[in-house]
Protein backbone atom coordinates (compact mmCIF):
# COMPACT_ATOMS: atom_id res chain seq x y z
CA UNK A 1 0.00 0.00 0.00
CA UNK A 2 1.15 3.51 -0.83
CA UNK A 3 -0.57 6.55 0.63
CA UNK A 4 0.33 10.24 0.65
CA UNK A 5 -0.59 13.85 -0.05
CA UNK A 6 0.81 15.05 -3.36
CA UNK A 7 1.22 18.62 -4.54
CA UNK A 8 2.39 19.57 -8.04
CA UNK A 9 3.52 22.99 -9.24
CA UNK A 10 5.27 21.57 -12.33
CA UNK A 11 3.89 19.55 -15.26
CA UNK A 12 3.28 15.90 -14.32
CA UNK A 13 1.83 12.95 -16.23
CA UNK A 14 1.01 9.29 -15.59
CA UNK A 15 -0.13 6.99 -18.41
CA UNK A 16 -1.01 3.34 -17.75
CA UNK A 17 -2.31 1.65 -20.89
CA UNK A 18 -1.81 -1.90 -19.58
CA UNK A 19 -4.38 -1.60 -16.79
CA UNK A 20 -3.84 -0.96 -13.09
CA UNK A 21 -2.56 -3.74 -10.86
CA UNK A 22 -4.08 -2.20 -7.71
CA UNK A 23 -6.93 0.02 -6.52
CA UNK A 24 -6.31 3.76 -6.80
CA UNK A 25 -8.31 6.28 -4.74
CA UNK A 26 -7.57 9.96 -5.37
CA UNK A 27 -9.25 13.02 -3.85
CA UNK A 28 -8.54 16.38 -5.50
CA UNK A 29 -8.10 18.95 -2.73
CA UNK A 30 -6.60 22.00 -4.44
CA UNK A 31 -6.31 23.27 -7.99
CA UNK A 32 -7.21 21.02 -10.91
CA UNK A 33 -5.91 18.43 -13.35
CA UNK A 34 -7.18 16.10 -16.07
CA UNK A 35 -7.81 12.37 -15.73
CA UNK A 36 -9.15 9.57 -17.88
CA UNK A 37 -12.65 8.90 -16.50
CA UNK A 38 -15.24 6.69 -18.19
CA UNK A 39 -13.16 6.51 -21.33
CA UNK A 40 -12.48 10.21 -21.87
CA UNK A 41 -10.21 12.88 -20.41
CA UNK A 42 -12.12 15.08 -17.95
CA UNK A 43 -11.27 18.16 -15.91
CA UNK A 44 -10.90 17.22 -12.23
CA UNK A 45 -11.66 19.96 -9.72
CA UNK A 46 -11.42 20.25 -5.93
CA UNK A 47 -13.88 17.84 -4.30
CA UNK A 48 -13.69 15.25 -7.09
CA UNK A 49 -13.03 11.73 -5.77
CA UNK A 50 -11.61 9.24 -8.30
CA UNK A 51 -11.94 5.49 -7.76
CA UNK A 52 -10.18 2.98 -10.00
CA UNK A 53 -10.00 -0.80 -9.72
CA UNK A 54 -7.37 -3.27 -10.98
CA UNK A 55 -7.54 -3.54 -14.76
CA UNK A 56 -8.78 0.02 -15.33
CA UNK A 57 -6.81 2.24 -17.69
CA UNK A 58 -5.34 5.22 -15.85
CA UNK A 59 -4.10 8.54 -17.16
CA UNK A 60 -3.42 11.72 -15.19
CA UNK A 61 -2.24 15.03 -16.65
CA UNK A 62 -1.23 18.03 -14.56
CA UNK A 63 -0.52 21.03 -16.77
CA UNK A 64 -1.43 24.73 -17.07
CA UNK A 65 -5.21 25.10 -17.27
CA UNK A 66 -6.85 26.93 -20.13
CA UNK A 67 -10.23 27.29 -21.77
CA UNK A 68 -11.58 28.48 -25.09
CA UNK A 69 -12.68 31.75 -23.48
CA UNK A 70 -9.13 32.63 -22.45
CA UNK A 71 -6.96 34.50 -24.94
CA UNK A 72 -3.81 32.88 -23.54
CA UNK A 73 -3.43 29.72 -21.46
CA UNK A 74 -2.49 30.14 -17.82
CA UNK A 75 1.11 29.28 -16.99
CA UNK A 76 0.64 28.60 -13.27
CA UNK A 77 0.30 24.95 -12.21
CA UNK A 78 -1.34 23.99 -8.93
CA UNK A 79 -2.72 20.59 -8.01
CA UNK A 80 -2.96 18.96 -4.59
CA UNK A 81 -4.51 15.58 -3.78
CA UNK A 82 -4.70 12.74 -1.31
CA UNK A 83 -4.15 9.32 -2.83
CA UNK A 84 -4.04 5.65 -1.86
CA UNK A 85 -2.72 2.79 -3.99
CA UNK A 86 -3.65 -0.56 -2.44
CA UNK A 87 -4.65 -4.16 -3.05
CA UNK A 88 -5.75 -7.19 -1.07
CA UNK A 89 -8.43 -9.85 -0.78
CA UNK A 90 -10.61 -7.85 1.58
CA UNK A 91 -10.44 -4.89 -0.82
CA UNK A 92 -11.72 -7.18 -3.58
CA UNK A 93 -14.61 -8.20 -1.33
CA UNK A 94 -15.36 -4.59 -0.35
CA UNK A 95 -15.32 -3.40 -3.98
CA UNK A 96 -17.66 -6.20 -5.09
CA UNK A 97 -20.41 -5.09 -2.71
CA UNK A 98 -21.67 -2.32 -4.96
CA UNK A 99 -21.09 -0.43 -8.18
CA UNK A 100 -18.89 2.62 -7.66
CA UNK A 101 -18.49 5.50 -10.11
CA UNK A 102 -14.99 6.36 -11.29
CA UNK A 103 -15.67 9.99 -10.40
CA UNK A 104 -17.95 11.48 -7.76
CA UNK A 105 -18.15 14.95 -6.23
CA UNK A 106 -17.87 14.82 -2.42
CA UNK A 107 -17.62 17.29 0.43
CA UNK A 108 -14.17 16.94 2.04
CA UNK A 109 -15.25 16.01 5.56
CA UNK A 110 -12.67 16.66 8.30
CA UNK A 111 -13.73 13.46 10.06
CA UNK A 112 -12.82 11.09 7.24
CA UNK A 113 -9.98 13.25 5.98
CA UNK A 114 -8.43 12.75 9.42
CA UNK A 115 -8.52 8.98 8.78
CA UNK A 116 -6.72 9.53 5.47
CA UNK A 117 -4.15 11.75 7.22
CA UNK A 118 -3.63 9.19 10.00
CA UNK A 119 -3.00 6.50 7.37
CA UNK A 120 -0.42 8.72 5.66
CA UNK A 121 1.39 9.36 8.94
CA UNK A 122 1.43 5.65 9.78
CA UNK A 123 2.90 4.78 6.38
CA UNK A 124 5.65 7.37 6.93
CA UNK A 125 6.89 5.47 9.99
CA UNK A 126 8.70 3.00 7.69
CA UNK A 127 10.26 0.27 9.90
CA UNK A 128 8.06 1.28 12.83
CA UNK A 129 4.84 1.05 10.82
CA UNK A 130 2.12 -1.00 12.48
CA UNK A 131 0.75 -3.09 9.60
CA UNK A 132 -2.41 -4.02 11.50
CA UNK A 133 -3.15 -0.39 12.34
CA UNK A 134 -2.58 0.63 8.69
CA UNK A 135 -4.93 -2.14 7.60
CA UNK A 136 -7.74 -0.98 9.88
CA UNK A 137 -7.21 2.66 8.94
CA UNK A 138 -7.56 1.70 5.27
CA UNK A 139 -10.72 -0.28 6.03
CA UNK A 140 -12.11 2.76 7.87
CA UNK A 141 -11.24 4.98 4.93
CA UNK A 142 -13.06 2.66 2.50
CA UNK A 143 -16.20 2.77 4.66
CA UNK A 144 -15.94 6.57 4.88
CA UNK A 145 -15.70 6.72 1.08
CA UNK A 146 -18.87 4.62 0.82
CA UNK A 147 -20.69 6.96 3.18
CA UNK A 148 -19.56 10.02 1.21
CA UNK A 149 -20.79 8.46 -2.04
CA UNK A 150 -24.10 7.42 -0.48
CA UNK A 151 -24.65 10.90 0.92
CA UNK A 152 -24.05 12.43 -2.50
CA UNK A 153 -26.40 10.02 -4.28
CA UNK A 154 -29.28 10.65 -1.86
CA UNK A 155 -29.51 14.37 -2.57
CA UNK A 156 -27.81 14.50 -5.98
CA UNK A 157 -27.09 18.10 -7.05
CA UNK A 158 -28.16 19.64 -3.78
CA UNK A 159 -26.02 17.42 -1.61
CA UNK A 160 -22.68 19.17 -2.04
CA UNK A 161 -23.93 22.36 -0.39
CA UNK A 162 -26.34 20.62 2.00
CA UNK A 163 -23.65 18.22 3.21
CA UNK A 164 -21.27 21.12 3.75
CA UNK A 165 -23.88 22.72 6.03
CA UNK A 166 -24.46 19.45 7.88
CA UNK A 167 -20.73 18.93 8.38
CA UNK A 168 -20.38 22.46 9.74
CA UNK A 169 -23.10 21.79 12.31
CA UNK A 170 -21.65 18.39 13.28
CA UNK A 171 -18.21 19.92 13.82
CA UNK A 172 -19.40 23.02 15.69
CA UNK A 173 -22.41 21.78 17.66
CA UNK A 174 -20.52 21.94 20.97
CA UNK A 175 -20.30 25.73 20.73
CA UNK A 176 -22.79 28.48 20.11
CA UNK A 177 -23.09 29.52 16.46
CA UNK A 178 -25.58 31.40 14.30
CA UNK A 179 -27.47 30.44 11.18
CA UNK A 180 -25.57 33.25 9.48
CA UNK A 181 -22.35 31.28 10.09
CA UNK A 182 -23.90 28.20 8.47
CA UNK A 183 -24.95 30.36 5.51
CA UNK A 184 -21.43 31.77 5.20
CA UNK A 185 -20.01 28.24 5.17
CA UNK A 186 -22.45 27.29 2.39
CA UNK A 187 -21.89 30.58 0.52
CA UNK A 188 -25.65 31.17 0.40
CA UNK A 189 -28.06 33.73 1.80
CA UNK A 190 -29.57 32.97 5.19
CA UNK A 191 -33.04 32.42 3.73
CA UNK A 192 -31.73 30.07 1.00
CA UNK A 193 -29.66 28.18 3.58
CA UNK A 194 -32.69 27.65 5.82
CA UNK A 195 -34.91 26.44 2.97
CA UNK A 196 -32.29 24.17 1.36
CA UNK A 197 -31.41 22.45 4.63
CA UNK A 198 -35.07 21.79 5.44
CA UNK A 199 -35.68 20.51 1.90
CA UNK A 200 -32.76 18.05 2.05
CA UNK A 201 -32.99 16.81 5.64
CA UNK A 202 -36.65 17.22 6.53
CA UNK A 203 -35.92 19.33 9.62
CA UNK A 204 -34.76 22.82 10.43
CA UNK A 205 -31.16 23.73 11.20
CA UNK A 206 -32.16 24.36 14.81
CA UNK A 207 -33.87 20.97 15.10
CA UNK A 208 -30.88 19.16 13.62
CA UNK A 209 -28.45 21.06 15.86
CA UNK A 210 -30.51 20.16 18.92
CA UNK A 211 -30.48 16.48 17.92
CA UNK A 212 -26.68 16.51 17.58
CA UNK A 213 -26.28 18.24 20.93
CA UNK A 214 -28.70 15.86 22.63
CA UNK A 215 -26.79 12.89 21.24
CA UNK A 216 -23.58 14.33 22.72
CA UNK A 217 -25.34 14.95 26.03
CA UNK A 218 -26.73 11.40 26.22
CA UNK A 219 -23.22 9.96 25.88
CA UNK A 220 -21.88 12.22 28.62
CA UNK A 221 -24.78 11.46 30.92
CA UNK A 222 -24.19 7.72 30.48
CA UNK A 223 -20.42 7.54 30.44
CA UNK A 224 -19.04 10.54 32.34
CA UNK A 225 -19.19 11.94 35.86
CA UNK A 226 -19.73 15.50 34.62
CA UNK A 227 -22.49 17.44 36.33
CA UNK A 228 -25.62 18.10 34.30
CA UNK A 229 -24.77 21.81 34.30
CA UNK A 230 -21.32 21.02 32.82
CA UNK A 231 -22.91 18.76 30.21
CA UNK A 232 -25.34 21.49 29.21
CA UNK A 233 -22.55 24.02 28.64
CA UNK A 234 -20.06 21.67 26.93
CA UNK A 235 -22.73 20.34 24.55
CA UNK A 236 -23.60 23.80 23.27
CA UNK A 237 -26.87 24.47 25.13
CA UNK A 238 -25.50 27.49 26.98
CA UNK A 239 -27.58 27.03 30.12
CA UNK A 240 -29.01 24.13 32.11
CA UNK A 241 -32.56 25.54 31.96
CA UNK A 242 -32.53 25.46 28.15
CA UNK A 243 -30.93 22.01 28.15
CA UNK A 244 -33.57 20.75 30.61
CA UNK A 245 -36.42 22.06 28.47
CA UNK A 246 -35.11 20.60 25.20
CA UNK A 247 -34.16 17.27 26.79
CA UNK A 248 -37.54 16.78 28.48
CA UNK A 249 -39.40 17.70 25.30
CA UNK A 250 -37.40 15.09 23.34
CA UNK A 251 -37.26 12.20 25.83
CA UNK A 252 -40.19 12.83 28.16
CA UNK A 253 -38.02 12.81 31.30
CA UNK A 254 -35.55 15.21 32.91
CA UNK A 255 -31.78 14.75 32.45
CA UNK A 256 -31.49 13.83 36.11
CA UNK A 257 -34.18 11.14 35.84
CA UNK A 258 -32.53 9.78 32.68
CA UNK A 259 -29.20 9.48 34.49
CA UNK A 260 -30.83 7.51 37.30
CA UNK A 261 -32.74 5.16 35.00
Amino acid sequence: MSCNYSYHSQPFQIINRDGLRAYVFRLQMDGSCEALVDGRMQRIEAGDLLLFKPGDYYQLNIAPSHSQEEEEPQTEISSGDYYVICRGSWLDEWWSRKDRPQRVKVVPDERWLSVWQALILEKRRFEAEDQELSDYLLRSLCLCIDRAITTQSVFQGKSFVATRMKNFIDENAARSFTIAEVAECARLSVSRTVHLFKECYGMTIIQYTQNVRLSMAIDRIKYSTMTLEQIAVTCGFGSYSYFYRVFRQKYGVSPAAYRLS
